[in-house]
């Protein structure tokens, strides 16, 4: 008591505070005690599951899942790889003009066509009609766009238009 009245406290007022201090530390405590409890209630719901499966359990089919995904991706890769493989050899650009073969003829019975792959790799189909002599059709080999053999005008126009078309896999 001496210490206290050298120092000018009252016991009292001394008392009342560590009173308070400890009603706090109490209220404090009781505070984080019901989070504590509050947290266990939600780890408990979290581990069982809806339909008490382990979490273990569930991460294990979750990685499962993506293993299969990985696996399906893979096999969609492999098909998308060999359709753009086959794309480049299939005949994807287009170019035709029709035309009148002989003066004396009219209704542009006669045609240039030239089919190309996406490497401009392809043929020229050239078919000319005549109502007398019937029909003459020549081929002609295309390589990168152009020929070894004289074209036509008609064939000419016809090869511009398939190279310059769009081809399927641009």
């Amino acid at each position: 008591m001496e210490v206290f009245d050298s120092i000018g406290l009252d016991i009292g007022y001394v008392l009342i505070g560590v009173i308070g201090i400890t009603l706090i530390i109490g209220i404090i405590c009781i505070v984080l005690l019901c989070k504590v409890h509050s947290l266990k209630k939600k780890y408990k719901s979290f581990m069982s599951g809806s339909s008490m499966e382990s979490l273990e359990d569930e991460i294990t089919k979750r990685f499962q899942e993506i293993s299969n995904l990985q696996a399906s991706t893979k096999v969609v890769q492999d098909q998308v790889s060999r359709v753009e493989d086959t794309l480049k050899v299939v005949y994807q650009k287009v170019g035709i003009v029709k035309y009148d073969a002989f003066s004396e003829m009219g209704g542009k019975l006669s045609f240039a066509l030239a089919l190309l792959t996406e490497e401009n790799d392809g043929f020229l189909l050239n078919s000319m009609h005549s109502s007398r002599e019937g029909c003459y059709t020549y081929i002609k080999e295309i390589i990168k766009g152009e020929s070894f053999v004289i074209l036509s005008e008609e064939e000419k126009t016809a090869l511009k238009q398939a190279i310059e078309s769009k081809s399927l896999h641009a």
